[in-house]
C-alpha cells in the first residue's frame, strides 16, 4: 500500500507493549459460475443485495479501526456482472470496457415480459471461419466426418474458394445446459450465437458473409434472415450477426445417391457462382486467417 512499516525491534524494560491495528479480513471476490449456469446469472444484471445490520459488538469494533485507520481508504465498490462478462462464458473473448455499446448485447427484458414455461430453443451446428473471413455453419448436430470435410473442400475449391488454412469446425449446441430456466427463448439464442462468434474474435475472426448448409428450423431463426420479398435484388443478410447469409444444401443431401442429390447439386452449383469473384475482392494482403492447422495436403 506504499506505507512504510515502524515497527518496534526489541521492548523495552517495564514498557507496554505496542498497540496493533486490528485490519478487516480481506472478503474473497465471488467469481462467476463456469458454463450456461453462470451466463443466466450474469444476464439478470442484478447487484447483490446488501447484508444485514452488524451487532453492536461489531459495530464498536469498526469504529475503533475507522479511528485508527483514518488514513486508509476503503476499497471502491465492484460494478457489477453484467451481460458484457456473460458472453466471455461462451467463447475467449476479454470483457472490457472499450467495447462500446454497438457489439453488447440486447439488455434482458423485464420480469412482466417473461414469457411463463417457456421452452429454450434448441439447434445444433458445426462452425469454421475461411481464413477468419467466411463463416460455414453447417447445420447438424455430429462433427463432420472425413466423407463431409472431403466434399465441403471439393465444393469451395470448385467454387474457387481456395483458403490458406484447412478449415477446423467447433461444435455449438443449444442451450448450453438443460434445466436452467428461460426467459425468452429467442432472444437468448441470438444472444448466445452472437456472443460466440465475438468471443472467436482472438482467433482472428472477422467474418464478412455467412454460408450455411443445410436447414435447421431453430437455427435459422437464431440467424434471423431477412425478408428479401419486397425486394429481391437485396441478398438476404442475418440480422443477428449484420452479415450477408448464403443458405444451401445440406451435406447429407448432396452425398444421397439418388434423385434429390443429383437436384441439390444442380441446384448448389447454380448457386455458388459469384464466390470466387467475392472471396477474391475480399481477400486480405496481411496474411491473417482463422484458426486450424495449414492443409498442405493436394486437396480432397
Amino acid at each position: 500500500m506504499g506505507l512504510t512499516a515502524w515497527v518496534a525491534r526489541y521492548q523495552l524494560p517495564n514498557a507496554r507493549e505496542t498497540e496493533a491495528c486490528d485490519w478487516p479480513e480481506p472478503v474473497p471476490e465471488e467469481r462467476p459460475q463456469p458454463g450456461a449456469k453462470g451466463l443466466h446469472a450474469l444476464l439478470d444484471d442484478m447487484p447483490a443485495s446488501a447484508g444485514g445490520g452488524d451487532t453492536s459488538a461489531g459495530a464498536t469494533e469498526q469504529a475503533a479501526v475507522a479511528d485508527s485507520s483514518s488514513a486508509v481508504q476503503a476499497p471502491a465498490p465492484q460494478a457489477p456482472a453484467g451481460p458484457r462478462k456473460a458472453r466471455a462464458l461462451l467463447g475467449d473473448i476479454v470483457p472490457d470496457a472499450d467495447d462500446g455499446a454497438a457489439t453488447a448485447p440486447t439488455a434482458m427484458p423485464a420480469e412482466d415480459e417473461v414469457e411463463e414455461g417457456a421452452e429454450p430453443l434448441r439447434f445444433g451446428c458445426q462452425v469454421a471461419c475461411l481464413d477468419g473471413r467466411w463463416l460455414l455453419l453447417v447445420a447438424r448436430d455430429e462433427p463432420l466426418g472425413p466423407l463431409h470435410q472431403r466434399l465441403l473442400l471439393n465444393i469451395l475449391t470448385g467454387a474457387g474458394v481456395r483458403p490458406s488454412q484447412r478449415p477446423v469446425f467447433d461444435s455449438l449446441a443449444w442451450p448450453l445446459e438443460e434445466g436452467l430456466p428461460v426467459r425468452r427463448p429467442l432472444d437468448e439464442a441470438r444472444q448466445g450465437l452472437k456472443a460466440f462468434v465475438a468471443g472467436r474474435a482472438r482467433r482472428g475472426w472477422a467474418p464478412e458473409r455467412v454460408l450455411v448448409f443445410g436447414r435447421q428450423e431453430a437455427l435459422m431463426q437464431a440467424l434471423a434472415p431477412s425478408d428479401t420479398t419486397d425486394n429481391s435484388a437485396q441478398p438476404p443478410r442475418s440480422q443477428t450477426l449484420a452479415l450477408p447469409l448464403w443458405q444451401g444444401p445440406g451435406l447429407d443431401e448432396l452425398l444421397a445417391d439418388d434423385g434429390v442429390g443429383a437436384e441439390a447439386k444442380r441446384r448448389l452449383w447454380s448457386q455458388i457462382g459469384e464466390w470466387q469473384a467475392q472471396w477474391s475482392d475480399g481477400t486480405r494482403g496481411d496474411g491473417a486467417g482463422g484458426d486450424g492447422a495449414r492443409d498442405d495436403s493436394d486437396g480432397a
